[in-house]
């Protein structure tokens, strides 16, 4: 029996995607719950720029989220609340409607470095109370491939971004 390493992560060797949207949405980030052989639940390290977020303000119907601010400041939007955050906050982000939809904006002056956890569900819906839409999506139970994605608002099928404050 071949021996196998641990499962560890350096975040500062991750690869990093970098992707702007908009005057508003821009990151440097990763996903990396499979390097530690995780199944079941997501892992993610993100890089936000100051003034801007990683994604529209949204809630999940089906899978939880939990946020580590590593380093930076921002504000977080949670349903019609919106609270300052720092280094050591841990935020949740249960499932639910638009009352635990969510969104992390850096307001700081750094770059804001956080984690994202989540369960990973095979079937999600996502609500996007700024602009209406909904998504739809079913991902295989091996590897995270998305099977079946689509964004909808009053039925008609819509790009991700239509709608977004300063997308």
């Amino acid at each position: 029996m071949e021996k196998q390493n641990p499962p560890v992560v350096n975040l500062a060797k991750l690869t990093l995607d970098y992707w702007t949207q908009g005057t508003l949405y821009e990151s440097r980030d990763t996903s990396f719950g499979a390097l530690l052989g995780l199944k079941a639940l997501g892992i993610g390290y993100s890089e936000v720029p100051p003034g801007k977020s990683s994604c529209p303000f949204h809630s999940h119907h089906v899978e939880d989220e939990l946020f580590v601010i590593l380093e930076g400041h921002g504000t977080y939007r949670y349903g019609g609340e919106r609270q300052l955050i720092g280094p050591g906050d841990v935020l949740g982000a249960p499932a639910g409607g638009p009352e635990t939809a969510h969104q992390i904006i850096n307001t700081g002056t750094v770059p804001l470095k956080y984690l994202s956890i989540s369960s990973m569900a095979a079937t999600e819906i996502c609500e996007y109370p700024d602009s209406g839409k909904f998504l739809a999506k079913t991902r295989t139970a091996t590897g995270g491939r998305t099977d079946f994605r689509t964004i909808n608002r009053g039925g008609e099928e819509v790009d991700y971004w239509e709608g977004e404050p300063g997308a």
